[in-house]
Formats: C-alpha cells, structure tokens, sequence
C-alpha cells in the first residue's frame, strides 16, 4: 500500500527537501499556539494571546504572497534567506519583550514582523509540481505533502505548549524559530530541484488572484482558517479550565493525527470524477465535524470529536492544492498556492481574536460557536463560487512541451 509514496523519492533531491520543508513548517503549528500559551502564561489576558495570534496570521496574509511572487520571479534562495531573517529578528523582539513586560504595541508590532515567514509548504510542493507536474505522482506527492503538514500539527503544538507550560513561558516560540531558520536554509541550499524563476514577462497579467477559481477558493479558506483558528484558542482555555493545561497539546495533537490518517489513505486513491465535486463535499463534512464541539463535556469526549473533525481536513486540503494547480498559471503557482494559506491566515486571525473575546466574556464552552459559525460559512462560499471552479480552465500559459524542455534543462 505504501509504494506509491516509496516511488516518489525516485526523484533525485526529493528526500532532501521533504527533510527541509518538515523543519521549516514547524512553526507553522508551533508559533501562533506558542504565543497564546506564552502570553496566556505570562499575563493571564487570553484576549490579548488571540489578539497577538491574529497579528501574525494577519501580517503573513499581507506578506506571504508578495514573498511569494517575489519567488516566481527570483526564485527560492535569493527571497527567502533576507524574509526569513527578517521574520527571526521580528520573533526575537516578541520574546524579549514579553519577558521584560514591555508594552502591547511593542508586541503588536514584533507579531507584525513575524509575517516575513514564508510559506515553507508552497515551496516544497512547487518543487514537486516541476518534478511531476502533469502525472499521477503529483496527486500522491500533494498528499504527502499534506502528511507532513499534520504530522507538523501533530507534533508542533505538543513541543510548542509542553516547553512553555514546563520549563518557560518563550520556550515554545524560540524553538520555532529555531526549527523555521534551520529548515529555510537548508531548503535554499539545495539548488538542484529549486523551480527556476520566471522573468518580469511572464508575470503580466497581474497577479494570479485575478484566477476566479482562485478567488472561490481563498474566500472559502478564510471561513476554514477561522475553524482552526478558533478551535486552537477554545481548547487550550478550555484545558485551562478543566484544570490541565498542558493537555491541550495532546488534544489538538489527536485533532491533527486524524487529518494525517486520512491524508495517507486518500494520497493512495485515484479518482475519475471532477475535483470541484469533491472539494465542496470536503467543506460540507469539515462544517459538520464542528457542530458535537458544542456538546463537548470533557477532554475525552473533546479529543475524539476533534479526531472525527480532523478526517477531513487533509482530504480537503489536498483536492484545493490540484485545483489552484489546475486554476492559476505556471508561471505563478507559488504565488497561487500561497494565496490559499493567506485566506487561512485571514481566517485564523479572525478565528483566534473573535474565540479569546467569547471567552473573556462567555467561557470555553461558548468559544466552541465560533468554528461552527465559521463552518457554516464556509459552506455558503463553497456552494455560491462552486460554478466557477467547475468550469473549463483556460490555457494556464506554456505548453507542455516547451515545460517539458524547460524541466531537462533545470534538472540537467
């Protein structure tokens, strides 16, 4: 059953920049969580962790695809060294701050820096795409791709909430900078199956926003980043509450683990029909999946909702990464897939803040109607925007032979 995976790394520099992209996407999971736990830890103000959460989601949401099409134009290496750096610096001044109680718009303004972060995850599945872009390889590789971010889910938001509940409030925010500079660096020293860039020429059009299928998916995301963004804040207060904290990360680790299950099985299958079709139905069962949040009673009951929850969001996830590869040209898909994490950081900022207000005001249980909301939601976007990604996608740019000569050469 395994072997569609195993053939993958076939690919000479594969197994390398798989290595990359894990360390590098860490702190995609470790550093919003990180900083709730660190200045809940610190101050007791959970409306402040969200507020601070929800900067950084925010500023990723502004800066992610300008780094990102900056990548299409000037390629990996010579992009992502300076942002992240510049995200590093931005993460030490959050730390430092918070440990010497300085003011709140000093934190606002380091969490603004923090969205210099690239988007690890886009430029690994880039790096597959020119590696099997147009073959059945591409479905397994997005699927694993899609693994790897729930074992990054897994595992983040353990190390993440565990170092900052048991040894020091910024121990969880350091060591995702620290895996975030070791990743990226790695990552852009591996020249080999770096996709090359693309001159100012291609990029005429303006950006790959103007896809319409493009559009329907990142408003749809917004909807789907609040979810996350929501049920991370509600249940570590409510954790908190039940008087075990620090079973949080075990909580929304179960949650990720159930993503990764299904992500591995559906990365195996192959399927005729049209991927529109199944997008929307993935939406339709993670909105679902929301609603026995509201009955929740205890961490148990908690983490086998959350488990049934998780099936189906690398499904979803996956199926969204072929659609923006069918929907949005070659020469920005980078670009496009990165537009997709924007709307999920738009959606966690506003999931993060609107959940910590609830429960400042209401408690973590009331909390638990913020992702329900947001799933309904996200249904709405889906069925109204389901047209546009149903229909024939225009020729993307480039044909598939002058791709082909394109992919020896880079190779060779």
């Amino acid at each position: 059953m395994l072997s569609p995976y195993r053939a993958l790394f076939a690919a000479p520099g594969s197994r390398s920049f798989t290595g990359a992209g894990l360390l590098g996407r860490m702190p995609l999971s470790m550093m919003g969580i990180g900083v709730v736990t660190m200045i809940s830890q610190v101050t007791g103000r959970y409306g402040l962790a969200g507020a601070l959460s929800a900067t950084i989601a925010l500023s990723a949401a502004v800066l992610g695809p300008q780094i990102s099409r900056l990548v299409d134009r000037y390629g990996q290496r010579r992009v992502l060294r300076p942002a992240t750096l510049s995200a590093l610096a931005a993460a030490a001044g959050l730390l430092l701050t918070t440990h010497f109680d300085g003011p709140d718009w000093v934190l606002f303004l380091c969490s603004a820096g923090i969205g210099c972060v690239p988007s690890v995850g886009a430029m690994t599945r880039a790096r597959w795409a020119l590696i099997y872009r147009g073959r059945p390889e591409l479905h397994t590789a997005y699927a694993f791709e899609s693994v790897i971010d729930e074992i990054c889910f897994i595992f983040g938001p353990i190390i993440s909430i565990g170092l900052s509940t048991v040894w020091f409030p910024e121990a969880g925010p350091l060591l995702a900078a620290c895996f975030l500079a070791a990743g990226v660096f790695w990552l852009t020293s591996q020249r080999a199956t770096e996709p090359p860039p693309h001159p100012g020429g291609h990029h005429t059009g303006g950006s790959a926003l103007r896809s319409a299928g493009l559009q329907v998916l990142v408003a749809t995301f917004v909807a789907t980043g609040a979810i996350f963004g929501a049920v991370d804040v509600v249940t570590v207060a409510f954790a908190d509450e039940e008087g075990h904290k620090g079973a949080a990360s075990i909580v929304l680790a179960v949650y990720a683990a159930g993503s990764c299950v299904a992500g591995a099985v559906f990365g195996l299958l192959r399927f005729a029909g049209a991927p529109a079709r199944r997008w929307v139905l993935g939406i339709c069962a993670m909105a679902v999946s929301m609603i026995p949040l509201l009955l929740v009673g205890n961490l148990p009951f908690l983490a086998v909702a959350l488990f049934v929850a998780g099936l189906s969001i690398a499904p979803t996830m996956i199926t969204t990464m072929a659609l923006v590869e069918l929907h949005v040209p070659r020469a920005k898909l980078t670009e496009g897939m990165t537009w997709v994490s924007t709307g999920l950081a738009v959606g966690v900022a506003l999931g993060s803040s609107l959940s910590g207000w609830v429960i400042d005001a209401a408690g973590a249980r009331a909390g638990y109607g913020v992702p329900v909301a947001a799933g309904a939601v996200a249904v709405a976007v889906g069925f109204l925007g389901y047209r546009r990604l149903s229909k024939p996608v225009p020729q993307r740019g480039g044909t598939h032979e002058e791709h082909s000569e394109r992919q020896e050469r880079h190779l060779a």
